[in-house]
């Protein structure tokens, strides 16, 4: 049986995390590629071994991915950016 579910996918400190909202899985990798591979087998290793009721318990039905738009101060996205240049 296959189920499509959300996979989001950020860049962090020189790699990529991968995150599964529904289940609140995550994993990581080197590339976009390796972390949606390496969530995929998490995914897959958690529906194996998780009884039914851990994975009714976990599961997110109605997940929602959105931006908006929110007031910052430059002086936050300036320190924040020279930040990671370091």
């Amino acid at each position: 049986m296959q189920k499509q579910l959300t996979v989001i996918i950020t860049h962090e400190n020189g790699g990529y995390v991968s995150l599964c909202p529904e289940f609140d899985i995550a994993s990581q990798g080197e590339s976009i590629e390796e972390a949606r591979k390496n969530l995929r087998e998490a995914l897959e290793l958690f529906f194996e071994t998780a009884s039914s009721e851990e994975i009714q318990t976990r599961l997110h039905e109605e997940v929602y991915v959105t931006r908006m738009e929110v007031a910052v101060r430059e002086t936050s996205i300036t320190s924040s950016a020279s930040i990671q240049g370091k």
